[in-house]
This record gives structure tokens, C-alpha cells and sequence, in this order.
């Protein structure tokens, strides 16, 4: 009887074993064809591109179809994937700070008619805008500048359908180049940065009480005591001790500071393009110091659903890939004497 109870035991546990992956193989399977139909049904609209389609009609082409698929659906659980059509156009006059930069008068302003001809390719009309209207043009520097004003948060790419929309993004050549996270590590952590501090305003929803409404990174060798931060020297990696340490302010301090906008026309999304400016100023009186403008194309990328991927979006030289920090450096010229050492 001994035996007979070992062997059914061990007979029980086997076949448990064995449901137990069956069980498992039908799940990923589910799991599986699931992710098979949402390729299919995005892979086709995504490999489908016409001729005569700009990016701006295959994007809406594409999404129309999609609508329309999502309308049919069951939603299931963990699948997000029909977000993506409650992504808005930008709107620039949505915030106060949007509208402060689009208010904003400067000495190489955009010309009224951007050259594009009936006709012109997406290639033709994008290389014209490089050509004519992007560069870096820097009116008055300022020197030993101990810290700056970063007046308006750069927008996040919070998820991949933020990154595949056409109009979505204010200003998708900030993307690329800009300041979006980290502006502490980007002006202030030696060796990158190069100030004593920098401020930004904090988002309405982290205000807190009492007026407090910007936060100032400033530079503390004692605010964090052993912590390490991974930089490079001279081509040569180094890890250099982490000296920002943060405080919330009711007003800032800066003398200078930068904004940026996008650049929006009638042609531009259209074709699959997006310019975007970077305006440095004196805060007490309006005074542009420095304007820095190009573009970026995308909407031929074959691998997703509309054609989109700012990220690597075609750019206008490699000038064109200076980030936020090196074209401020430039206007805005940090104090020698108070640079870290290396």
C-alpha cells in the first residue's frame, strides 16, 4: 500500500505539473494572438503608404482606419493601445509660460511668406527651410553669469504615441535637443553644467502653499555626501562627486533667463515637418541675447502606425543637434572663477 500511495502521489503531482503548463502555453498563446492582431492591424495601416499621400494624409488616413477598428473592439485589460487617439494637437496658449514665448518679439523674426511653392516634396520644402530660415544667431553675450532662469519646462515624451502623432508635440525638434529632465544635471552638475544654479517654475499641480513657485538647483558639495555621478572628462569616463542640492522658492533670483516655441504653418505639419526656436533674455527687460531656430522631418518611417517618429526625425546639420545647454553656454557665459575644477 506504501508504494501504491508513493506512486499515485508522485501521478497526482505530475499531472498537476503537466495542467499547470497547459495552462500556461494557453495563456501565452492568448497573450500571444492578441499581440499578433494588434501588429497586423497597425503593421497594415503602417506599411501601407501611397505616392500621393503627404504625411499629413497618411496620418490621417491611418488614424481614421484605427478609429474606426477601436470603435468595433472590446477593450481588454492592459491593452492602452486606442490612447493614442486622445492626443490633441499642441495647443502653444494653453499656459501662461506658452504664451509669454509666443508673445515674444525678436530682431530675425520668421518671414510671413516660409517660400514653400505649390508642389514642393517634403524633401524640397524642408531642405528650403534649413537653408533659409534655421541657425543660430546670437545678438549680445553676457559674462560671468552665476546662474539662469529656465522659464518653460520642455515637453516630455511620456509614451511612444506622444512620439508617432503628427501634431501632438509643440515643438518635436526640442525633443531632441532640449532640456526635458534632469535641468540640475544639465546646468549645474560639474562637469555638464556649468552654473551656480538654475531655477524653473514648479507645475500648478506641485505648488505649494505660501507663494512658493519655482524651484532653485544650487550647488552644495556637502548636500549629498559620497553619491557619485556618471560624467566624462576628456573622452575618458568618470564618476565626479554630486553636489545639487534643491530648495523651493517664492521668487527667483536670475537675471537671465530662456524660453523656446514652436514654429506652426500652414504647410509645415502638412509635409511632415516641425521648427522650433530657443530664445534667451535679459528678464528685466526683454532684451533677446540669443535665438537659436531649425526643423526636423519625419512621417516615411515604416515600422509603426502613422509614419512618425520624431525622435529620429531627419535634422537640418549636425549644427542642428547642439543641445539647449551648449548654444546658453555660448550667449550666457558662465563665471570662470566659479566653474568646477577638473
Amino acid at each position: 500500500m506504501r508504494v501504491s500511495n508513493d506512486t499515485t502521489s508522485v501521478r497526482n503531482v505530475r499531472l498537476k505539473s503537466v495542467g499547470n503548463m497547459a495552462m500556461t502555453v494557453s495563456s501565452r498563446i492568448g497573450i500571444l494572438v492578441i499581440g499578433l492582431l494588434l501588429v497586423m492591424i497597425t503593421g497594415c495601416a503602417a506599411g501601407t503608404f501611397s505616392r500621393d499621400e503627404t504625411p499629413g494624409q497618411h496620418f490621417d488616413r491611418v488614424m481614421k482606419e484605427f478609429a474606426e477598428h477601436c470603435a468595433k473592439i472590446k477593450s481588454r485589460p492592459n491593452d492602452r493601445s486606442c490612447d493614442r487617439l486622445k492626443l490633441k494637437p499642441a495647443d502653444p496658449m494653453a499656459t501662461e509660460e506658452g504664451r509669454f514665448a509666443h508673445s515674444l518679439k525678436i530682431p530675425n523674426p520668421l518671414p510671413e511668406d516660409s517660400g514653400y511653392k505649390p508642389g514642393m516634396t517634403p524633401e524640397q520644402y524642408f531642405d528650403h527651410l534649413c537653408k533659409t530660415e534655421a541657425g543660430e544667431f546670437i545678438y549680445r553675450t553676457v559674462e560671468n553669469v552665476e546662474g539662469l532662469y529656465m522659464m518653460r519646462l520642455r515637453e516630455s515624451a511620456k509614451n511612444d504615441y506622444l512620439i508617432e502623432h503628427l501634431y501632438a508635440m509643440e515643438d518635436p525638434y526640442g525633443l531632441v535637443v532640449g532640456v526635458r529632465d534632469s535641468p540640475q544635471d544639465h546646468f549645474v552638475q560639474p562637469v555638464i553644467g556649468k552654473y551656480q544654479y538654475v531655477e524653473i517654475p514648479l507645475l500648478k499641480t506641485s505648488k505649494a502653499e505660501g507663494g512658493i513657485r519655482y524651484r532653485r538647483y544650487y550647488r552644495d558639495e556637502n548636500a549629498y555626501p559620497g553619491s557619485q555621478f556618471p560624467t566624462a572628462i576628456n573622452g575618458q569616463f568618470v564618476r565626479v562627486p554630486y553636489v545639487v542640492a534643491m530648495t523651493d522658492i517664492s521668487g527667483i533670483q536670475s537675471r537671465y533667463g530662456y524660453t523656446w516655441r514652436g514654429i506652426s504653418r500652414p504647410h509645415d505639419r502638412e509635409l511632415g515637418i516641425a521648427g522650433g526656436e530657443l530664445i534667451i533674455l535679459d528678464l528685466q527687460t526683454n532684451e533677446v541675447l540669443g535665438v537659436r531656430r531649425s526643423f526636423v522631418r519625419s512621417g516615411s518611417v515604416r515600422n509603426n502606425l502613422t509614419g512618425v517618429w520624431w525622435l529620429t526625425a531627419g535634422k537640418c546639420s549636425k549644427e542642428s543637434l547642439k543641445m539647449d545647454a551648449e548654444f546658453i553656454n555660448e550667449v550666457l557665459k558662465p563665471a570662470p572663477q566659479k566653474q568646477e575644477t577638473q
